[in-house]
């Protein structure tokens, strides 16, 4: 039914913007997720959001403790509109529900800190799925994140300053194992039914009553079996 649910968007969306759906889903993954711990600026918050659309990841996960998670449009420039982003923020220990879910879903958990002598970005296994955790801009990861990591990781820093600003980071991480992920033999894209199902959102995100048409599509599909 999601192939139909699609076929249905795509006779009212713009031909640009199917072939813009179909060539960015097909590069999409979830293999790699970034989590972003209590950042408090929002232009660091933004950048990262619009990181994640640019390198092509679909999950971003924000851990909300001291500050609330915010976008300026300005940096964001709609990133937040093509990543799904999942908020923790309403219990009394938001990083360890954050972790505890991803690892569930089969995530190794990856910290990201210069104070270790652990791996660096050259060097981490990208075999099973990962979730990159990133810390605050002053204070880095918490000593939650540190209990429950199964791994570090650092980027080589050849200077006196002991840490890139948190938004670079994110972009060098990203860039690197994204690039590593291409030269790989894994099967870390989306799925083909995944793809669809991404479009269908993308659909419905840009068009005024989306979810409205896709409940009338799905429901006359239904009718019709």
């Amino acid at each position: 039914m999601n192939s139909k649910v699609l076929a249905a968007f795509y006779e009212i969306i713009t031909p640009n913007k199917k072939e813009m759906f179909d060539r960015i889903a097909a590069d999409r993954t979830k293999h790699l997720t970034v989590v972003m711990e209590n950042i408090y600026q929002e232009h660091n918050a933004s950048a990262v959001l619009r990181s994640c659309d640019c390198f092509g990841l679909q999950d971003l996960h924000v851990i909300e403790k001291d500050n609330t998670y915010k976008i300026q449009r300005d940096i964001a420039l709609g990133a937040g509109r093509w990543v799904d982003m999942y908020n923790y923020d309403d219990s009394e220990n938001v990083t360890k529900d954050c972790l505890n879910d991803l690892k569930s879903k089969g995530y190794k958990i990856v910290a990201t800190t210069p104070h270790t002598d652990s791996q660096t970005i050259y060097d981490l296994d990208l075999t099973q799925p990962i979730a990159l955790v990133f810390g605050t801009e002053r204070r880095g990861i918490s000593e939650e994140v540190v209990e429950m990591a199964d791994e570090f990781v650092k980027i080589p820093m050849y200077g006196f300053t002991e840490s890139f600003n948190i938004s670079v980071s994110v972009a060098i991480v990203l860039n690197t194992l994204r690039q590593r992920l291409e030269q790989s033999d894994l099967n870390w894209k989306l799925s083909d039914e995944e793809q669809t199902l991404l479009k269908i959102n993308w659909c419905s995100k840009i068009l005024n009553g989306g979810d409205l048409l896709e409940k009338k599509f799905r429901s006359d599909l239904e009718g019709n079996d």
